[in-house]
């Protein structure tokens, strides 16, 4: 077996890596997985040559590879080999948690490549915060709550977390989501991350799930696996965090490939969002009305958070809720917009005061930068707010907690100066990167100007082993019914496929009301990829979802019918009315290339393997 960080083959001193890399491909394809029981596909070679050419003069590529090609294993030996090359790590950004679980578990892409080569890869995922538990919110939970479940959980917590004085070294990652898959999403929300909880003052802070997570992926000698909008956060607070003594989330990379590349975009939009919470302002203030500090500033900072309070309770007033979706609306409105610029005036006055105060007195260097560092975002996210066009705004709510969200319309800009200008490797792979061919719409709306691409078929047969059928509705009665007997005559194995959540509960408050002979599986109940791997195992099951329209991986007698429940439209909500609102024809050029390429992500769920086959079914509304 090849040893951790070595490279899988020779280089003499007279000989180049990437002619030695290419020999080595070669013999991987034509030789090593053939006799593994590893099919020979002429799309691989084809695009083992395309990106060994991106590799070796950095270069940003678009590859567009149908499903069945083994785009995945191209991609994979090429970033382990380069990453052992330049001894540093090549990150994978995947567009969900889903598609990293298709890479990382057994019997995954990975542990195929580790066992045919001989090959120890050196693999760890990056999470997002949401994935961690929190201490702050399961620990005085656990003192008052009867759920059995969370008291595992707050049992399960190692007692380094607790004892101060044991050392450091005895620490180990703990409190990943996945770890405790029997959790339905509702739980976790009460012990998971929390944006309103303060991480940087935390007493947990060096203990804590994430913390320790973090460090151990940094440590990655061949590949880290992150989301798409974690790879866009960590490229939004990097400099942040810098200033404030902090690591950024991801260490340098040697190469970054993009999985489910057309995704990046969307990542970016929410990676460059401005959140305000209700309660931030108002923790952030307080924390500095604690320090040493003038009247005068004590009082702008109450007349503050006066002002946000008004201003907030004025939006939740004039939102209007969104169908299908989680934001509100938040209309133009004069006096909302008026209230806004003099939240802004009076901020940008208090973080003049706020210079003053640190030179006069003795205050708390760190708070004083967590808050100057707020104060600032703060005000940045108001500027893009208050200037017509350049922003898209929305109210969030859950539960009696209200957030504002300001997204930036374009990020093209932004991509250009702190992603493209590197000089490294970027591999976007995708069954949908292009329009007909054409590869300049995703390429000017991520900033890459210049770049490589090209585009390989699926070898399946699609005609042979897919049949396609579509039914029309009148009323939501009429399609529950058809879909129950598509149901009973394939006897389960199959995935529905629905638009939002609330389409999905509709359809499971009328489903538990039936008599059914197999088990149905609801996205929510547990940990996604727990859901994922129990229908995969109990092969007659019904999976019920609103997220594993792209990235689910089931081949075989577990899923042999997708029935899409009904046209993937985008939701009527800030973000698609934004776009809608710049397009020249909003259907042709936002609506239906959504719909489409949703459409086609759902279908491509069915046929992974050149053994399957199957039905889709697709329900239109007459």
């Amino acid at each position: 077996m090849a040893g951790m960080n070595s490279i899988p083959f020779t280089v003499a001193k007279n000989e180049h890596f990437f002619d030695r890399l290419g020999d080595y491909i070669g013999d991987v394809f034509y030789d090593i997985l053939p006799e593994q029981g590893f099919e020979l596909r002429d799309e691989q070679i084809y695009m083992a040559f395309q990106l060994e050419q991106a590799f070796k003069h950095k270069k940003t590529i678009f590859a567009e590879a149908g499903v069945g090609t083994g785009k995945t294993i191209v991609y994979l030996l090429y970033a382990i080999c380069y990453a052992r090359y330049q001894r540093k790590p090549v990150i994978i950004s995947c567009a969900d948690e889903t598609l990293i679980e298709q890479l990382v578990k057994e019997g995954g892409d990975i542990d195929k490549l580790e066992k045919a080569l001989g090959l120890e890869v050196d693999v760890r995922l990056a999470k997002a915060r949401e994935n961690y538990l929190c201490m702050k919110k399961l620990d005085p939970l656990s003192e008052y709550t009867e759920d059995e479940e969370i008291l595992d959980v707050h049992d399960s917590v190692p007692d380094f977390v607790f004892d101060q004085g044991v050392s450091m070294q005895s620490f180990y990652p703990y409190g990943d989501r996945k770890y405790y898959p029997w959790l339905s999403d509702k739980q976790w929300e009460q012990i998971g991350w929390d944006p309103l909880k303060q991480c940087a003052t935390c007493d947990f802070r060096h203990r804590s799930a994430q913390t320790l997570h973090r460090d151990y992926y940094r440590h990655a000698k061949d590949l880290i696996i992150c989301s798409h909008d974690f790879y866009m956060e960590h490229v939004w607070t990097k400099e942040s965090r810098i200033r404030e003594g902090q690591l950024p989330l991801l260490p340098e990379a040697s190469a970054v490939v993009f999985d489910e590349g057309h995704l990046l975009e969307f990542s970016a939009q929410k990676g460059l969002t401005y959140r305000f919470n209700y309660q931030n302002i108002t923790n952030v203030l307080t924390g500095y009305q604690g320090q040493d500090v003038r009247e005068e500033s004590l009082q702008l900072a109450e007349d503050i958070m006066a002002l946000h309070d008004d201003w907030f309770d004025y939006i939740s007033e004039i939102a209007v809720r969104v169908e299908g979706s989680n934001r509100l609306e938040i209309p133009t409105d004069t006096k909302m917009r008026e209230m806004a610029v003099q939240l802004e005036k009076m901020v940008q006055e208090l973080l003049e005061q706020l210079v003053f105060d640190a030179e006069l007195f003795t205050m708390d260097a760190y708070h004083t930068k967590i808050i100057e560092e707020y104060l600032e975002f703060f005000t940045y996210g108001l500027s893009i707010f208050l200037k017509d066009d350049e922003g898209v705004y929305w109210l969030e709510e859950d539960g009696d907690q209200s957030s504002l969200v300001i997204m930036p319309r374009l990020v093209e800009e932004v991509l250009r100066e702190e992603v493209f200008q590197k000089n490294i490797p970027f591999i976007f792979s995708s069954a949908t990167l292009s329009q007909n061919g054409d590869f300049s719409y995703i390429a000017k709306s991520l900033g890459v100007d210049a770049y490589d691409f090209f585009s390989v078929e699926s070898p399946f047969d699609y005609e042979e082993v897919r049949t396609i059928k579509e039914h029309g509705y009148s009323e939501e009665a009429e399609k529950y019914l058809g879909i129950a007997t598509q149901l009973q005559e394939n006897e389960g194995h199959s995935l529905i496929l629905f638009r939002s959540e609330e389409e999905m509960q509709a359809f499971r408050k009328w489903a538990e009301t039936q008599d059914w002979s197999f088990d149905f599986l609801f996205e929510g109940d547990k940990e996604i990829s727990e859901i994922v791997r129990e229908f995969q195992f109990n092969k007659s099951s019904v999976l019920c979802a609103y997220h594993l329209w792209e990235g689910l991986d089931v081949p075989g007698e577990a899923l042999t019918q997708v029935i899409i429940a009904s046209l993937p439209y985008p939701p009527d909500d800030p973000v698609f009315k934004a776009k809608r609102k710049h397009a020249k024809n909003a259907y042709d050029e936002i609506d239906l290339p959504y719909m489409e390429l949703r459409l086609k992500q759902g279908i491509g769920r069915l046929i992974r393997t050149e053994q399957d086959k199957g039905i889709v079914h697709i329900w239109k509304k007459a």
